[in-house]
């Protein structure tokens, strides 16, 4: 049901991918400017992705094991896109692309928690079922 624990995670992480990432700044690079989501369109997608992914999931109440599979592609998403942002802040040598690393950067890392959390939420649900038709 949508009052489950499992859709507050997913509502938290697709707030973290539709709103977070174009509040706080991904890093900083050597002129002090601010690098944002919004700044780079594969950045952005691949966040605006990873929200409607966990909102298409908190709809899936229904069909467990769809919700099960579909966080388990969100998360092997928000990896690729923590790949990423670890590749860009450890490949510029001497600092002089990018000086800072911003708060944004840790957005896929609080995703993959709450989707992590979530799906142990639906793997509970789904073996009170399966324990609930073994009794009948």
């Amino acid at each position: 049901m949508i009052q489950r624990i499992q859709s507050i995670y997913l509502v938290i992480v697709s707030l973290l991918g539709g709103a977070a990432p174009f509040l706080a700044y991904l890093w900083l690079d050597s002129k002090g400017k601010e690098f944002y989501a919004q700044n780079d369109i594969w950045i952005s997608l691949l966040f605006y992705v990873s929200g409607a992914l966990a909102l298409i999931a908190v709809f899936l109440f229904k069909k467990r094991q769809n919700q099960f599979v579909l966080n388990r592609l969100n998360i092997i998403l928000n990896l690729f896109l923590l790949g990423f942002f670890v590749y860009r802040s450890l490949n510029l040598s001497g600092e002089t692309s990018v000086s800072e690393k911003g708060i944004g950067m840790l957005i896929p890392v609080f995703s993959i928690v709450f989707l992590v959390l979530a799906n142990r939420a639906i793997k509970k649900d789904e073996d009170l079922v399966k324990s609930v038709d073994r009794l009948r």
